[in-house]
């Protein structure tokens, strides 16, 4: 009897997938990493328990021996690709340089085993750290799903918040090169910020303009690049998903998202992805988790296709 069919049942790893440390020899094509670290934000903690909740909210998306049906098409998506659940890295709590340095090495490590590797926060500090991670890259592009810039020099004396990862990383990494944020929207925007991302020339993209003419969005997003894609659970509205620490009201629907992203994916080479801000504890229907595991399971499913 195969004890590990139904969702709740069975070891919880991300989808089911064997779990298989970075300290052993493997290799597959999708690699997912918990970063359970919360230290960073500025309002409501929680995110540190989202890597746990999703892998348990995604029980219930496991992809059966053939993937998974799609019965528009009537095909099976997912077929034959191979997901590794590379389980977390140990935060160093209040050592926040220790703990960006213990991410940036299991990030490394984690694109030397797969095709794909798959990063479940914690707060969006820690795209800071993996990004740093592609500093071997000539040329890297950011596709960033967010109510906000996370692109302030510093927010309440400090450098390294939730608030600056994108900031950080275009000081570290050389060949990051062009930042697309989609979904921008709230009272708290920093001018100085703004300014300091539209002086770089990244694309900026509101919230409102994806609700009035999303095919105008989807043509700004870029082509023929090597595209890490950051997807921060605040960008979705908070009647979706109402588990992160800074929800922000009239946010994207769950199916634009699921444009922006497929759009992303077919015109580009996706190198990384990070799914950041759920925060389980503020929800106590569960409905987030069950949404970022959805969302998760749908990029897997277009990226393989």
């Amino acid at each position: 009897m195969r004890y590990t069919e139904l969702s709740f049942t069975g070891p919880a790893t991300f989808f089911k997938a064997p779990h298989q440390p970075l300290t052993e020899p493997w290799q597959a094509e999708v690699g997912l990493l918990g970063l359970p670290y919360d230290f960073a934000v500025g309002y409501r903690p929680g995110a540190r328990f989202a890597p746990s909740a999703l892998r348990e909210a995604s029980g219930r998306y496991a992809p059966g021996p053939e993937g998974w049906f799609d019965l528009e098409t009537e095909t099976y998506r997912l077929k034959g690709v191979r997901l590794v659940d590379a389980g977390d890295v140990d935060p160093a709590q209040l050592e926040y340089l220790e703990t960006f340095r213990r991410i940036t090495e299991a990030a490394r490590a984690l694109r030397g085993r797969v095709k794909l590797p798959v990063f479940v926060g914690g707060d969006h500090s820690v795209t800071y750290p993996i990004l740093r991670a592609y500093d071997d890259l000539e040329e890297l592009h950011v596709v960033q799903l967010d109510a906000h810039l996370d692109f302030s020099d510093s927010r309440n004396g400090t450098r390294f918040s939730n608030s600056s990862p994108f900031r950080r990383a275009v000081e570290d990494v050389p060949g990051l090169k062009h930042i697309t944020v989609v979904g921008l929207r709230g009272l708290r925007t920093s001018p100085e910020a703004y300014q300091a991302a539209k002086n770089r020339g990244h694309t900026l993209i509101t919230a409102s303009r994806v609700r009035e003419n999303l095919p105008w969005v989807l043509a700004q997003l870029p082509k023929g690049k090597k595209v890490y894609l950051s997807f921060d659970a605040d960008v979705l509205d908070p009647s979706i998903l109402p588990g992160t620490s800074s929800p922000e009201v009239e946010g994207l629907s769950y199916g634009e998202s699921l444009q922006i992203v497929r759009r992303t994916l077919e015109q580009n080479q996706l190198v990384g992805l990070d799914f950041v801000e759920l925060a389980p504890n503020l929800d106590s229907s569960d409905l987030s988790a069950l949404v970022g595991a959805r969302l998760l399971a749908e990029v897997l499913a277009c990226w393989a296709v």
